[in-house]
This record gives structure tokens, C-alpha cells and sequence, in this order.
């Protein structure tokens, strides 16, 4: 900064130091200011005036030296007059000087004056300058927030315009006087237009994320079955190496330590990607605007519309088509969901463990409300299993990543009743079919290989073992058991299909299994059997005992067979079949139906006697009727009834035996015979012998043979001759102890000894019976 001239209100004193100066360069230095400031302050005249007056004063110093000192007064005259010549010679140069200043002093002022003006121009251009430079720096950082938009880089341009409003914008602004205000203001004024612009251009990167992993939930959901089977594959090889580990189920704490080797990342796999950038992106954009709540409330309400998308309004539960089928949707549904319990775990700020709950909530009520609704078009129990094992496996890959299932396992519950119902339905038309289908006769076994895959399904008491067996054999039971047993095997084995580590209440499955098989067997089986009792074809009847036989040992078998598949949630206790009771019961109506056919054939034979009870002549051997009739029960205790029990052949042999007894007795009985001669008599004593002898050759005949006593005894008072011992009561209970006490009359009476003439009535007893009022 140059310095400021030097002023003076009064020249006297500067002419006094101007001539007091000790050296000439001192004078001159001195006197140029002076000088300058009189040309300056146009008081030339005042310092002209200044120098005359002290030259004036000086002078008048010298007169009075003169008058004193006379010859120093002419020296310092002559000296002082070279002084004054010399003045004025200097005067005139001062004049000069002063002329010459006065002229460079204009010339100086209008050059001040220029370079005044150059400097306010140059200043004006600085000025200009750097408001350009500052207004091109505003700009290049609007331009640069722009490309970052452009460039999809949407937090940098966000930051960046931050960054211009708090360096540049606001101090500017906040300057009215500043020269980029009206600039800066018109940016300002647009920052929200250019964050508008950022949170549409972030949005709509969102929202195509938002579609395509909407088109990407399905299979990102069929990934995450796909690797829960993987899981479930390892754990049943681990279950095979080491038992122990079956007590615990996938997803359990043991299971995740085990398996955690085989670390899959459903999200990020060389089968699906799911990049999170455009939603981190979005939710810190609107959260440096402020707009956290409303970019919250607006993603919520697009997930739920996607929610609605992704259910449809009905499913078919029996086409393979990969848009309408089961697996699609829940794969949909899986897919979704993983999305949006990634989203929590990355994002919390955004989405809450509430708001993903209620959407799984809504989307869990919607697909069972669309199973259970086409629930009515399955009629195949396999299909349903089917149906079962995707819902089971939706229930295990969601468990795994957090989700309540307890909505899920009451579908499994109702697929349950419904898969059961088909079953029994199924079975129930085989058990029929078999039932109907039967040729009721005693199986035939060719081979031992035949042997080992009856014995293999069947329940079956053997007293011989295999090798002791001679094939071809035949076994008891007819074909239709080891079918039976094959369809219950494999109706347990189905019901227990639709169990696994995740079905919740095996006990139901454990309740509705023993109703169902007593069910089926109850009414399918064992009432069908005793439907087919009606037959007269006792070989029928007999092979339905021999299998209500074994339908019962079969049922107790399979109530201790429950016992051991039951669950643990189960009830202890013994099983119960009713079956069981109704197979035992049945054998009794069998047994009954089997005594009515042989005593009806047994009936017919005895109806076909035709005894003559007044023959002529004697006869020589047993009537045709008692040797069909032994033959009849030989051939059915040796064929027929071959298969049947010890105990149960004894016992129809016991019924039948005294069954003819009583017919064969009841045959003289009869009121249309009037009388009997010794030939009759004879007659009907040949073939009691005939069968006394019979029942003596069979097994256990000791037994048998009290049936006849009766019989027996009243034939050898027909064939007495002394008819008064019946009346001693001590004789009688000796040898006569069974006959009837009625009965022994009435036939003493009609017995006569006359041959020839059958209406002579020679007995001595004839009117015993009048006496005793018998008739």
C-alpha cells in the first residue's frame, strides 16, 4: 500500500527546516514534498510567500550586523548578495521546478487517476473471476450429483448434494450481498426437485428388485426344498449309523450342530442370487431424506400386494402343471416368505419380525383355505400322500427359518382325516373284493418258496416247521387270508406312510388306525364271513370257521403289534380290538351253522330209513341209510372238516352222533308206527350196532360213544325178553339207566312177536300203557 504525502498547515516552519538542512541531498529531500504539497493544495503562493519572509527576515538580520560590524557587514553583503544571486537564480529554478512539478503533479494525478480506474477494472474482473469460479464450482457439484444419479450411484449424489447445500449453498444465501446469491438460489430452490429425482430413480430400481424377486420367490422357494430333502437325507443316513440320533427331528438343535459342515446359503448359490443392494440403497436414501416412515409404509404396502399376487384363487391339488399345482404355490409362498425374513435380518429398521408374522399369518390361512377347499376333488389316498409329504415339506424348510407352523400342522391333521378316510374306503373295497372273490377252500401250497411268502404275510401258528412239510400241501385257511393279512400289513404300514418328524399328533394316528382296522375287519371281514353262513355247502362253512379262526389269532397279533408302533404321545395300556371279540364270537355262529347242516344231512339221511317195522323176515345187514350216514360222517371228519380244531371236529362229531341218536330213536317213536315185530326190531338193532361199532373206531370214541347210550340201551329193552325188569326201578337204573322213562313204555307197547300177521298184538304188556295212563 503506498504511502501518504506528508501535509503542512504552515510553510514558515517547513522553509525554516528546508534551509536548516545540513547537506544539499537533505535540503532537496525536504524541500520536494514541500513542494509537491504546495502544487497539491495549489498554495504555491503561501510558500513563495513563506521564503520571501524569512529571506526578508534573514535580510533584515544582515542590516543589523552591517550597522555593527561594518567590514564582516560588506564582507557577508557580498557574500550574502552571491546569496541572493545565487537565490534568485534558484528562485527561478524553484519557479521553473515548481512549473515542471506542477505539470508531472496533473500528468501524475490523471495517471493516478488511470491507474485508479485500471485497479477498480482489474478488481471488478478478480471479482467476476471468482464468482465464476465459485458459481462453476456450484455447478460442477450440481453437474456431479447429476452423473452420480446417472450413474445409478444414488447415496453419492445424495451426499453430494448435502455436501454443495452445506459448503457453498447456505453461506452464499445466507450473504444477500453475495455476488452468486440469485444462482445459488435458483440451486437451492431446485435441491428438491433433484432429491425427488433421486428417490423416483432409487424407487424405480426398487421396484424392479421388487419384481424380479417376485418372479424369483418360486424357485428360490423350490432351492430351499431341495435343500431341506438334502437335509433330510443326511439325518436318515446319520439315523442309520448311529440310532440315537432318530430322537431328534430336523431343525432340532442337535440336527443343526451335525449338519452345520454342510453350510448352503439359499439366498446366494450357483442356483439363485438375491442381491439386497437396491433395497439397502432405497432404505438409506429415504432415511438421509427423512422419509424413512413413508418409504416404510409404501415398500409394506407393496409386499402385501405382491402377497396378493402370489396367492391364487384356487389351486387343483391333482394336475402336475407347474403354474396351478400345490407345489408351485407353496414354493411360492416359502420363497416369499425367506425373502422376507432376510430382509429383517438385514434390514431391521425396515421390517419388523410383527409385520413379516401377520403377512405369513395371511398367507398360511389363504393356502390352507385353498387346500382344504379342494380337499373334496382327491380320491386317491397316494395322491393325497403326496399332497401330505409337500405340505411337510413346506412345514420343515419354513420351521427352519423362524416361522410358526402350529396353523400348518392342523392342515396336516385334516389331509390326515382325509387321507385315512380314503384309505379305509380303499381297503375296505380290496377287503370286499377278496372276501367275494374267495373260493373258500384250503389253500394250496406247490413250493416251500410259496410256503415262506405265505407264512411271510400271514399270522400263523405252525406245529411243523418247513422242512418237515411235504409240498404240494394244503393249509387250513382258504386264500383269503393271506390276503387279508397282505391289505392289513399294508393299511398299517400307509397309515404310519403319513407320519414323520414333524406330524404333531401321532397319537391321533395311533386312535384312528385302531378304529379304522376294527372297522374294516368288524365290517368288512367278519361280516361278510358271517353274511356267507347262509350257504348250505357245509365245506363253506367250514373254511369261514377255519378263517374266523385265524382272523381272530390274526387280531390279537395285531393288537400287540400296535402296541409296539404307537407313539410315545400315546396312551399306555393294552390295544383292544372289538374285532377280535366279533372273529370269536362268529366262530360260535359257524360252529352252530355247521351242526345245522350236518344234523340237517343227517336229517335227510335218517328221513330216507324206511324201516319196516312189520318185516317178514330178518334182515342180514345195516339199512342202507346207516352206512350213507357213517359213511357221510366219516368222509366230512376226513375231508370237510379236515382243517377244522381237534376240539371243534370232537365237538360237531359229539352233536352230530347225538343228533342221529335222537333221530334214529325218535323213528319208532313216531305215532304212525303202530307196532314193531323182533324183525323190526332187528332191523333197527343191526344199525345201532352198525354205528356203535362206527363210533368205536374213532378217536376219543370213549366220549362219543355216550351219545348212544341212550339209544343202545333202549334198542337192548326191544330186544329183551324179560320187558319187566324197565319196571324194577333198580333193574332199570342198571341196565336201562338212559332210556327214557316215557319213552320205554310207549315202544314196550307197540312191540309185538307176531310174523305173519303185523295187526296181531301179542306183547303182554299191551295194556300197560292205558294202565299207567300213557296214552
Amino acid at each position: 500500500m503506498p504511502r501518504k504525502a506528508q501535509t503542512w498547515d504552515d510553510y514558515d516552519t517547513a522553509v525554516d527546516q528546508i534551509i536548516l538542512a545540513p547537506t544539499d541531498s537533505d535540503f532537496l529531500d525536504q524541500l520536494i514534498p514541500v513542494l509537491k504539497d504546495a502544487a497539491a493544495s495549489s498554495r504555491t503562493v503561501s510558500l513563495v510567500q513563506s521564503l520571501s519572509q524569512y529571506a526578508q527576515e534573514r535580510e533584515g538580520d544582515i542590516e543589523r550586523i552591517g550597522l555593527t560590524k561594518h567590514e564582516e557587514f560588506l564582507g557577508s553583503v557580498n557574500q550574502l548578495q552571491k546569496v541572493r544571486e545565487g537565490t534568485v537564480i534558484l528562485t527561478a529554478e524553484i519557479l521553473d521546478l515548481n512549473q515542471s512539478i506542477q505539470a508531472s503533479t496533473e500528468k501524475l494525478a490523471e495517471q493516478k487517476q488511470a491507474l485508479v480506474n485500471t485497479r477498480g477494472v482489474r478488481q471488478n474482473i478478480t471479482d467476476v473471476s471468482d464468482a465464476l469460479k465459485e458459481s462453476l464450482k456450484i455447478l460442477h457439484a450440481v453437474n456431479n450429483a447429476h452423473d452420480l444419479i446417472r450413474k445409478k450411484k444414488y447415496y453419492g449424489a445424495l451426499k453430494s448434494l448435502e455436501d454443495l447445500q452445506n459448503e457453498h449453498l447456505v453461506p452464499i444465501i445466507q450473504n444477500k450481498y453475495a455476488t452468486q446469491y440469485k444462482l445459488a438460489d435458483l440451486i437451492q430452490k431446485s435441491i428438491p426437485a433433484s432429491q425427488k429425482t433421486i428417490s423416483e430413480a432409487v424407487m424405480t430400481d426398487l421396484n424392479t428388485w421388487l419384481y424380479r424377486i417376485r418372479e424369483t420367490s418360486q424357485f428360490l422357494g423350490e432351492v430351499a426344498f431341495f435343500h431341506t430333502k438334502q437335509r433330510q437325507d443326511r439325518q436318515r443316513k446319520r439315523v442309520e449309523q448311529n440310532e440315537y440320533l432318530s430322537h431328534f427331528k430336523l431343525n432340532s438343535a442337535i440336527e443343526l450342530v451335525v449338519d452345520e459342515s454342510n453350510e448352503y446359503d439359499v439366498l446366494d448359490n450357483d442356483e439363485v442370487q438375491v442381491d439386497f443392494t437396491p433395497l439397502h440403497e432405497a432404505l438409506h436414501i429415504h432415511e438421509a431424506l427423512g422419509q424413512l416412515d413413508k418409504f416404510r409404509a409404501d415398500y409394506s404396502g407393496t409386499r402385501r400386494q405382491q402377497k396378493e399376487l402370489l396367492l391364487p384363487s384356487s389351486i387343483n391339488l391333482l394336475t402336475e402343471n407347474e403354474d396351478s399345482s400345490l407345489s408351485a404355490l407353496l414354493e411360492g409362498i416359502a420363497g416369499f416368505a425367506i425373502i422376507e425374513k432376510a430382509t429383517v435380518q438385514r434390514a431391521p429398521q425396515l421390517r419388523s419380525n410383527v409385520d413379516i408374522d401377520e403377512l405369513w399369518d395371511s398367507m398360511c390361512q389363504t393356502s390352507i383355505r385353498l387346500i382344504t377347499r379342494s380337499l373334496s376333488e382327491v380320491n386317491n389316498a397316494e395322491v393325497l400322500l403326496k399332497i401330505k409329504l409337500v405340505v411337510a415339506l413346506f412345514i420343515q424348510t419354513m420351521e427352519g427359518w423362524g416361522y410358526s407352523v402350529s396353523m400348518l400342522n392342523g392342515l396336516q391333521l385334516t389331509l390326515f382325516h382325509k387321507y385315512a378316510e380314503l384309505l379305509k374306503r380303499r381297503f375296505s373295497e380290496d377287503f370286499q373284493e377278496i372276501v367275494s372273490t374267495d373260493d373258500y377252500m384250503p389253500m394250496a401250497i406247490n413250493s416251500l418258496e410259496e410256503y415262506d411268502k405265505v407264512l411271510n404275510v400271514s399270522w400263523i401258528t405252525q406245529d411243523k416247521t418247513p422242512e418237515e412239510l411235504t409240498f404240494p400241501c394244503v393249509l387250513p385257511f382258504s386264500q383269503m387270508y393271506p390276503l387279508c393279512c397282505i391289505d392289513i400289513r399294508n393299511f398299517v404300514n400307509q397309515f404310519y406312510f403319513f407320519s414323520d418328524d414333524h406330524f404333531q399328533y401321532l397319537n391321533v394316528i395311533d386312535e384312528t388306525l385302531r378304529k379304522s382296522l376294527d372297522e374294516l375287519l368288524t365290517e368288512r371281514v367278519c361280516q361278510s364271513l358271517v353274511e356267507r353262513l347262509s350257504s348250505q355247502y357245509l365245506g363253506q362253512i367250514v373254511q369261514i370257521l377255519i378263517n374266523l379262526e385265524h382272523f381272530e389269532t390274526a387280531c390279537q397279533e395285531l393288537e400287540q403289534l400296535l402296541i409296539r408302533a404307537r407313539s410315545s404321545t400315546s396312551a399306555g395300556g393294552p390295544i383292544i380290538l372289538t374285532a377280535t371279540e366279533q372273529f370269536r364270537n362268529n366262530k360260535k355262529t359257524a360252529e352252530k351253522r355247521i351242526f345245522e347242516l350236518v344234523n340237517s344231512k343227517i336229517d335227510d339221511l335218517v328221513d330216507t330209513s324206511d324201516y319196516d317195522w312189520a318185516a317178514p323176515t330178518k334182515p342180514n345187514e345195516p339199512s342202507n341209510y346207516m352206512q350213507t350216514l357213517t359213511r357221510y360222517l366219516s368222509n366230512i371228519m376226513n375231508s370237510t372238516l379236515l382243517g377244522l380244531p381237534r376240539e371243534i371236529k370232537e365237538l360237531i362229531y359229539f352233536d352230530a352222533l347225538s343228533h342221529a341218536a335222537n333221530k334214529i330213536l325218535a323213528l319208532p317213536l313216531s305215532p304212525d308206527v303202530r307196532t314193531i315185530n323182533p324183525n323190526g326190531v332187528t332191523a333197527i338193532a343191526l344199525d345201532v350196532q352198525y354205528l356203535t361199532e362206527f363210533v368205536a373206531s374213532l378217536d376219543n370214541a370213549f366220549m362219543l360213544e355216550q351219545n348212544l347210550d341212550e339209544l343202545q340201551q333202549t334198542v337192548a329193552l326191544m330186544q329183551s325178553d324179560n320187558h319187566d325188569e324197565f319196571f324194577d326201578i333198580s333193574t332199570r337204573n342198571k341196565k336201562y339207566g338212559r332210556v327214557d322213562a316215557m319213552n320205554g313204555p310207549i315202544l314196550l307197547e307197540k312191540l309185538t312177536q307176531t310174523v305173519d300177521n303185523p295187526s296181531r298184538t301179542a306183547a303182554p304188556l299191551a295194556n300197560f300203557g292205558s294202565r299207567f295212563g300213557l296214552r
